[in-house]
């Protein structure tokens, strides 16, 4: 069932565009992250719950318009990037507040034990990594349908990661549902499969695979050709010809790792990428992502996507060139036109070949 249903939502204040109409559903069991600026992630969150008013679209929450979240927030629970605590009470009183202020009948005690808070004392004596574990304890006692958490490991320290990332997989096997906003892309994908980048261009969902299921999966089709091939054998049907294919497969996407996971990147996402070490960093959006494919296998996959080996350590997206700098009689870089105007080396060797591919 779909819990959340964004409909051609969009945001604009006077002439600026915060972000352009997008679409999402989130159903029962999922656990969706967006990743998006600061910004865009409180407007949008503001949008939700209905301190802010859209420029335009529509949300249906479990298939039903709702006037104000006042109308549903006992159905949702909502995790701010920047929201007080009750400092002078103990996180046991705390939740007791909020069970008693929901009509709550959850056991407190149980649900400290699962936040790793049933030992402590005043708030005001938690480390920051502690509160945002409470803060997640007061959004779902009142086991709403909908968790809305922004930033949720932001900062937080490896037990805290470790507790929240439970928290909401116990949440989504009971068949609740998570949106989570984060400016990082690493704690997205490190946080779900469902992973959605939103930015100016709008909403694009993002390809994650899960390395030990893409493993898994891999064995399986080796076993399956291993089985074929044995049963071919035992047929006598080794000299029946089998219709090939003259069109060789190409696949587009490129791999990044990040922890257990892999994405797939399309190439255009990608700026530039500089090998350091043996290895091939992807630089996507500020963010690093290391590849197993060296430079020269990445240059050979990405030449036909408009990318130039720059450098001898450096593949660079050309469509993302904004400037070719002139340092020295031997010295030149490209400027990019990224969020960061990053800048990489280009060989002097490299500078003929250049001014042959941009017609200069």
């Amino acid at each position: 069932m779909c819990v959340l249903s964004i409909r051609q939502l969009e945001k604009r204040i006077g002439n600026t565009t915060i972000f352009p109409q997008i679409d999402l559903s989130i159903h029962n069991g999922e656990a969706v992250a967006i990743q998006c600026n600061v910004e865009v992630s409180a407007h949008l969150i503001q949008i939700l719950i209905g301190e802010s008013s859209p420029s335009g679209g529509e949300i249906l929450f479990l298939k039903e318009k709702y006037d104000s979240y006042k109308s549903l927030c006992k159905k949702v629970g909502i995790v701010l990037l920047n929201e007080g605590v009750y400092d002078r009470l103990t996180p046991f009183e705390y939740l007791t507040f909020y069970k008693r202020l929901y009509e709550a009948d959850t056991d407190v005690n149980q649900l400290l034990n699962r936040i790793g808070l049933n030992k402590r004392g005043r708030i005001d004596k938690l480390s920051f990594s502690e509160k945002k574990r409470l803060q997640i304890g007061r959004a779902i006692i009142h086991n709403p349908d909908l968790l809305i958490i922004e930033e949720p490991i932001q900062n937080v320290d490896i037990e805290s990661h470790y507790i929240i990332q439970n928290l909401i997989s116990d949440f989504t096997d009971q068949g609740k549902a998570v949106l989570i906003t984060t400016s990082n892309l690493e704690n997205a994908i490190m946080m779900t499969n469902e992973v959605y980048i939103l930015n100016s261009d709008g909403i694009k969902k993002l390809d994650v695979v899960d390395e030990t299921v893409s493993q898994n999966e891999e064995e399986m089709n080796l076993l399956s050709v291993e089985e074929v091939s044995v049963s071919q054998d035992e047929e006598d049907v080794a000299n029946e010809e089998i219709p090939m294919s003259s069109t060789p497969f190409r696949f587009e996407k490129i791999p990044a790792k990040v922890n257990d996971k892999i994405i797939l990147l399309d190439p255009t996402e990608i700026d530039y990428i500089e090998s350091n070490d043996g290895v091939s960093n992807l630089h996507v959006k500020g963010e690093i992502f290391p590849c197993t494919y060296p430079l020269n296998q990445l240059f050979d996959r990405l030449y036909p996507f408009g990318f130039f080996r720059c450098h001898r350590s450096y593949i660079v997206n050309l469509q993302k060139v904004r400037e070719v700098i002139t340092w020295t009689r031997n010295s030149y870089s490209l400027v990019l036109d990224d969020a960061k105007k990053s800048s990489v080396p280009l060989s002097k060797g490299k500078l003929n070949e250049l001014k042959e591919i941009i017609g200069i």
